[in-house]
């Protein structure tokens, strides 16, 4: 899952996510990151690929959202190259 949207607040992203499963669509709640969006401390990932059906449904359920982004987080490959220069 390579999607991530933000939200104003934290019972939207609640929404969002029963709203995605209930329509067969692939969602997950993580912390937000803050770089991202420091509105609410819950953001949901989903496959960006997907990004047109999954604006299409929350839309039509009238789930208000802060920002759509594509992000991967850090791995712990990255971290440790970074630690290591």
């Amino acid at each position: 899952m390579d999607g991530l949207i933000s939200f104003f607040a934290s019972h939207h992203a609640i929404r969002a996510e029963t709203v995605l499963k209930r329509n067969g669509l692939a969602a997950h709640l993580i912390p937000g990151p803050k770089d991202l969006s420091p509105n609410c401390g819950v953001a949901l990932r989903f496959e960006y690929a997907l990004r047109e059906n999954v604006l299409a449904v929350l839309t039509a359920k009238g789930v208000r959202i802060d920002g759509v982004h594509f992000y991967q987080p850090r791995t712990d490959e990255w971290n440790v190259r970074q630690a290591g220069r």
